[in-house]
């Protein structure tokens, strides 16, 4: 009995130390952090029958179309290929799920989750968000190499022509030269000024620029760790971002700047002993409750969790 107590004080302790921690997620599950919970939230295909599916083909006919849906991904699916993913979609892998080669497209539509995949080596991008809104991508892992030239791949991540309410968090960046791209060209003002993107609990790592690239819109960047990457956080031509409680290890060589007058409010951060150049901006306090974890605890509380390490 005394050994059962002990038992559960410590794991009491553990929880209360770690509050975001997460072993356990459910396909019906809906986005609750950051720019997907507004204005209704981003539910995906909550509470619609699960499709299971283990090739290419089959993964493209079930995430096609914007009728509710869940769709999950079991096995290592290989190809090249550019899905595109329906409105009103949940997918998920199971086990480790992983596609290679083949990447992801949201284009036009509204209410897609992407949770606890990984994706890795596609020409292209990995994942591309256009023109939506309302997206949840959580707990993946991107990566390609850095064998192949800078160019030969695109971005792990590209978030472009007007996207707003989405969330990227406890993605794991990592070997690749583009990382993630919010803001597609510096002539897009028109789409691009309304883009609301939130970044929380992502770990990027050996990347070489865009971790991430911002233009125009806003941001809040939070809870993030950054290890050995080529490149920072660049606010870019009118961008307002909120960068907070942030860590970068000293392999870093510019944690936060700015290009053509982007700008952000930098609190909190560990900048691993470089320093922010970026001109403080506007954007001071998010539009929906935030918890932020101390800036000490950031490393343990990510490192080790971003990725596909969720049980579905």
């Amino acid at each position: 009995m005394k050994f059962f107590a002990s038992f559960i004080a410590i794991l009491a302790v553990t929880v209360s130390a770690n509050p975001l921690l997460e072993k356990r997620a459910s396909v019906n599950d809906v986005a609750n952090i950051g720019y997907a919970t507004l204005n209704g939230g981003t539910s995906g295909g909550s509470g619609a029958a699960v499709v299971t599916v283990n090739s290419l083909s089959a993964l493209t006919s079930a995430v096609a179309g914007n009728t509710k849906k869940v769709v999950v991904i079991t096995g290592n699916i290989s190809g090249t290929a550019i899905v595109k993913v329906g409105g009103n979609t949940t997918i998920v892998g199971r086990n480790g799920a992983t596609l290679t080669g083949v990447g992801l497209r949201v284009l036009g539509v509204s209410n897609v989750i992407i949770r606890n995949l990984k994706i890795n080596k596609v020409v292209g991008d990995a994942i591309g968000v256009q023109e939506a809104s309302k997206v949840w991508i959580d707990h993946v892992e991107l990566w390609s190499d850095l064998t192949h030239d800078k160019d030969y791949y695109d971005g792990l991540l590209d978030i472009t022509h007007g996207v707003t309410e989405i969330t990227v968090s406890y993605v794991h960046f990592h070997t690749h030269y583009k990382g993630t791209l919010v803001g597609h060209s510096d002539s897009n003002s028109s789409e691009d000024t309304k883009m609301t993107v939130t970044y929380a609990y992502n770990y990027f790592r050996n990347i070489n620029s865009r971790t991430p690239s911002f233009r125009f819109g806003r941001g809040h960047i939070y809870n993030n760790v950054f290890d050995d990457n080529g490149d920072g956080i660049n606010t870019r031509v009118g961008a307002q971002l909120l960068v907070q409680n942030n860590v970068w290890n000293a392999g870093n060589k510019k944690p936060l700047y700015s290009t053509d007058q982007g700008y952000a409010v930098a609190t909190g951060n560990d900048f691993g002993g470089k320093s922010n150049t970026a001109p403080a901006g506007t954007f001071t306090s998010a539009p929906y409750p935030v918890s932020l974890i101390a800036t000490g605890s950031v490393r343990s509380a990510v490192v080790g969790q971003a990725g596909a390490t969720i049980s579905i």
